[in-house]
Formats: structure tokens, sequence, C-alpha cells
């Protein structure tokens, strides 16, 4: 069968593509401009309302349907979702408490049940899915969402399903706390989503919600594409967080629940590397369904370059990375801090978002005061060439706690530089003791001693950055990531089109 049609594609985002850099958003800018045959609807889900793309959007791109999940507005009214003011007011007005309790809390409550219950039921959460849907069809959210009904139900499954001496411990912020965020993670089943082909979501979460709309109304093939394994990283950031145990049970609970989901909905997995698949089998994912495709990088853009002259005489440690938790930057400060004692005029230049969590920054600075790194240790902010990032280095670092298989390893090689990176998702898989060293994450000593044999060995560094450009140039190139990607685009569109034929005979 020839399909002389371009493919439509629903392109699922949460906090990453169009709006905000990183890898994800590399790795989907990559897609959307280079894939042939491909016409893609963004959907972008984001904390508030953006105005501007980070990037410039191919023709490929036909539309972006964005929700703002944790606007102070509810989306309805500060997007427009091409849906007539009249008929939104009109689904308020047909939202009565008696139509929220009929026909809405049983489905509500069974979802909040299978949340806490120790045996999750697929089957019992996705048709609580399916009729929270439907009932989203015709009446209101926020009139749901917000009433009595729906807020006691949740009580009550609380307190039937936790213990005693669970029960006496939480607080009435806690238990508000965790319904605005039920209701923030559900927002999506309240915005209607256009026909596609295929919907590809990037994460393993509630970017889920707008594709199973879709398979749920036309049986349209969902692709996952995990990139850090969304389940690892919720686990790791909700350890971290500082919220009660109760918090912390019902968002790790939820987020089991969503991937859960996901994977048993998928048609397809496509994990960025062979690290991941444990994960996704371990919660459910069928090894069948799952195909590892590397992300590439242009090798006729990421080229070696010669080091700039103001750098040429100092030691130089670059990294490409966002100033937040997961890349482990305080770890990454104090192994400058081990180096500085036996290389004094060592620097480390850092290109990246400062803003993604503040608060983090301010952490990452203070340190480097604290330990008068101030002349070593350079934050300097997002860099819009990229490519001319890593040549201002003899070599590139990363000390991420948790990674998928990141572009910032692969684009450093592509480059000519080595890379010290930490042991996390599938960095081995790009790395070997040819092109670059790999250690233990957190560990700073170890980091800086490697960073240290690589500085004081010119041979050692040039000969892994030329074996470090050849891996590349034999296994992650952009043209072998996108040929991989069009090719489960067109399988999956094609045996799509093959079960609507069959179901109309």
């Amino acid at each position: 069968m020839t399909l002389t049609n371009n493919i439509n594609v629903l392109l699922i985002t949460e906090g990453t593509y169009p709006y905000s850099g990183g890898g994800v958003s590399t790795w989907a800018h990559d897609l959307c401009t280079k894939t042939r045959g491909i016409d893609f609807t963004l959907y972008s889900i984001n904390a508030g309302v953006e105005v501007t793309p980070k990037y410039p959007l191919s023709k490929n791109v036909k539309n972006i349907i964005q929700v703002p999940m944790w606007s102070p507005e509810e989306p309805f009214d500060c997007v427009d979702y091409n849906i007539k003011y009249s008929a939104i007011l009109k689904a308020r007005e047909f939202t009565s408490d008696d139509i929220i309790t009929s026909s809405f809390v049983p489905n509500f409550k069974s979802f909040i049940e299978e949340i806490y219950s120790e045996n999750q039921s697929l089957e019992n959460v996705n048709a609580s899915f399916y009729k929270m849907w439907r009932f989203f069809q015709k009446y209101d959210y926020k009139t749901t969402m917000t009433s009595e009904a729906v807020w006691y139900t949740f009580c009550d499954v609380v307190s039937q399903v936790l213990p005693p001496e669970e029960l006496n411990v939480i607080s009435l912020e806690d238990m508000t706390t965790a319904m605005r965020w039920i209701y923030r993670f559900l927002i999506p089943m309240a915005i209607e989503v256009p026909k596609m082909d295929i919907s590809h979501i990037t994460i393993s979460g509630i970017a889920v919600i707008p594709a199973l709309v879709l398979k749920y109304k036309y049986n349209t093939p969902i692709l996952v594409t995990e990139h850090g394994v969304f389940i690892r990283e919720r686990l790791i950031a909700i350890s971290a967080a500082d919220y009660s145990y109760f918090l912390k049970k019902m968002l790790i609970n939820f987020s089991e629940c969503i991937t859960k989901l996901v994977y048993s909905h998928a048609s397809k997995i496509s994990t960025v590397s062979k690290f991941n698949m444990s994960w996704e089998k371990f919660y459910g994912a069928e090894l069948s369904k799952i195909e590892v495709i590397y992300n590439g990088v242009d090798e006729n853009v990421f080229i070696p370059r010669p080091k700039p002259e103001h750098l040429k005489n100092i030691p130089t440690v670059v990294a490409a990375a966002r100033i937040f938790d997961l890349k482990d930057i305080l770890t990454m400060i104090k192994s400058c801090n081990e180096v500085v004692k036996t290389i004094p005029n060592v620097q480390y230049l850092i290109y990246g978002n400062k803003d993604a969590v503040p608060e983090y920054t301010i952490e990452c600075e203070e340190l480097i005061k604290e330990l008068k790194l101030e002349n070593n240790f350079f934050l300097k902010g997002f860099h819009n060439k990229p490519e001319l990032i890593y040549s201002e280095g003899d070599i590139s670092i990363l000390t991420s706690i948790s990674e998928g298989f990141p572009f910032t390893v692969i684009e450093s090689m592509s480059s000519g530089i080595p890379v010290v990176a930490t042991d996390v998702g599938g960095v081995t898989e790009a790395i070997d003791d040819t092109c670059g060293l790999v250690c233990k994450p957190k560990d700073h000593k170890e980091i800086a001693q490697n960073v240290i044999k690589l500085l004081h060995n010119e041979k050692l560094r040039k000969g892994m950055g030329e074996n470090a450009r050849q891996k590349v140039l034999e296994n992650f190139t952009i043209e072998t990531f996108i040929n991989s990607f069009e090719k489960t685009y067109q399988n999956l569109s094609v045996k799509t089109t093959s079960l609507i034929e069959n179901q109309t005979i």
C-alpha cells in the first residue's frame, strides 16, 4: 500500500517544545523540522499561557494547541479553542448537582479508589477515564470538579482506604492540595482534539490524556517515546520534594497508575536507550512493542572547531545543561573545587537556562561563593548556538542523576570533545573508554579525578575526541534518527488505515 497524503501526527509535549529548551525540545524540533511527509499538530501542556515559541517552527507544524494547566485562569478563559462562548455557558448551565452526583461521581470515585489500590486494575482505570471523558463532552469541567459532591467523594475515599495512623496526621491543607492537583492533572479531558492519524506522546504521564481521547473516538494509535523514563524521574523528584507523606504517596500512586495506563494503550514504544527498557517492562510494557531509537545529532553542524584564542591557555571544562536538580550542578561545582587544588586556573563554563528552577540556581550561586570559585565556575546562561559551546572546552562534563540518552553527550562527541559523564540512563550506550570517562553519580571526587586525568593528558584527550567523532558518524547521525521515525510513522499509519478499511468492510 502506498501512502500519497502526508501523515498527520499529534505531538504531545509537557513543559518542553516549542516554548522551553532542553534535550526533549531539541529532539522534538529535529523531528518536526527534518521528517518528510509528516504534518504535525503540537499539543503543548504548559504551566501558564505561552506567547512566543522558543524555536522557529517549520512548515511541517500546522497548528499548536496550548493547554495552560497551572494558569490562574481556566484554559477556556485564556486560550481560544474555537468553541463558541455560548456553548461553554450552556455546558455550565446544564451541569447541575444532580447530574454530577449521578453521572460523574461514581466514575471519579472508582478512579480515586484505583489510585490508592494495592493492585490497580487497568481495566477499571481505563473505564473510569473513558466515562469521565464522555461526561466532559457535554458538561462543564470546572463546575464539576469544584462541586461539593466531588470534594466529599474524594474525602470519603481517602478516609476509607487509608489506615487510621495515616489519617490522623493528614491536614486540611494536604487534602485541598491533593484535590487541586487532581483538578489540574485531568484538565486535558475537557479539551477537544482534532482527528489525527497518530498520537505521539513524549512523556509517559498525563500527556496520554489527549492521546486517549483520540483512541476512544477514532482508535488512533499511540506512539510513546521515553526519554528519561517519566516514572523514574517522578519518583526521584517526589522523594526529594518537601511534601507530606500523604501528598507524596498520592503523587506516586497517581504517577504509577498513569504510567501503566500509557504502556497498556501504546501501539509502539520508542525508547532512546536500552537502559529504559527494564523500567518500561516493570510497569507493564510489552517488550514486543519496544524499539530503541537513539537520538541523532547533525554531524555537519556539530563539528570539531579550534578552541577560541582567549581560552587557549586555560584548562577548560564546558557543559550544556539547564540549571535544575536532575542535572546535579551542585556536584559539578564540588568537582570543580577538587580540580582547583591540582589545576588552579581551571574554568568550568556552564551554558543553560538559569530560570528553570530559580531557587536551585540561587543554591548553586551560593555554593560557588562559599567555595570561593567565582574565578573558576561560571553559570553563563542560555546559548543560542549550542554547536559553538563545545569548542570552548578541552573536555565536556555531565553530572546528571537521571538521563535518557543525552544530546549534550553526542553533541560533544560529534564536536570531537571527550566527555566526563555520570553513569545514568543510556550514557554508557554512547560513551565507552575509547571516547570518554564514566563516573558514579554524585561522586564529585571521582568526577574530579577524571577531569584532571583528561586535562593533564593531551594525547589521551585528543585520541578520545577523534574516537568520539567517529562513533557518532557510525551510530548517532541525524539522518539515522529521522529515517527511523519516518519508518515508525509509516508503519503505524498503514496499520491504522488497514484497520479502518477492515471495519468498513
